[in-house]
């Protein structure tokens, strides 16, 4: 009877066991394809026909190659006033902190010509990065949603993101200090 008792003891642990085993693997493997899926790239072209990688990591975004650099993604449209006005405030700190930030201007107008971006750069003072992709939508809306503003969002929202930490965003034409007083925090100036 002892004998028994312990054979199916043993037995069952064995199946207890090699149960928790493969349930280990499969949720090591399930959180791999996890992070595989929330690893999400978008990859932008300028209308200075560069290519600009950026990647969601976690709730944050990154631009490759922007390493310990503020990257200021300014959603936009060309024919939105306040989207015009935002534009030389921007230029200015891209000047002002050129070692230390990268504004990319990332327009929600769908086929867009370079040239109404050339032109809105030019008339507007826009002296930073446009990029014209199919990927602008896909990019602005996952940025829009992590900052929880919802499905239809006003522009333009400006997002300040360092390593992949969101700084700060702003919602319409933001007065140039708040976005300067941010960087200097961020720079820790």
């Amino acid at each position: 009877m002892l004998k028994n008792y312990i054979l199916s003891l043993s037995i069952l642990s064995a199946i207890l066991f090699q149960g928790c085993s493969d349930n280990k693997e499969k949720t090591e493997n399930a959180q791999s394809v996890n992070q595989l899926v929330s690893t999400k790239e978008y990859v932008l072209t300028g209308i200075d026909q560069k290519q600009y990688v950026v990647k969601k990591e976690g709730a944050g975004f990154i631009l490759e190659g922007a390493n310990d650099k503020i990257v200021i993604f300014d959603i936009f449209a060309t024919w939105c006033p306040p989207c015009r006005a935002v534009a030389p405030h921007l230029s200015s700190l891209q000047e002002k902190y050129k070692e230390d930030i990268i504004v990319i201007g990332v327009t929600i107008e769908d086929n867009i010509q370079n040239s109404k971006l050339q032109e809105f750069a030019e008339k507007y003072n826009a002296k930073y990065i446009l990029v014209n992709s199919d990927q602008n939508r896909r990019l602005s809306d996952e940025i829009v949603k992590e900052l929880g503003l919802g499905d239809r969002y006003p522009i333009p929202t400006m997002a300040m993101y360092k390593n992949a930490k969101l700084i700060n965003h702003y919602v319409g034409a933001t007065a140039e200090e708040f976005i300067e007083s941010d960087i200097k925090n961020a720079l820790g100036k």
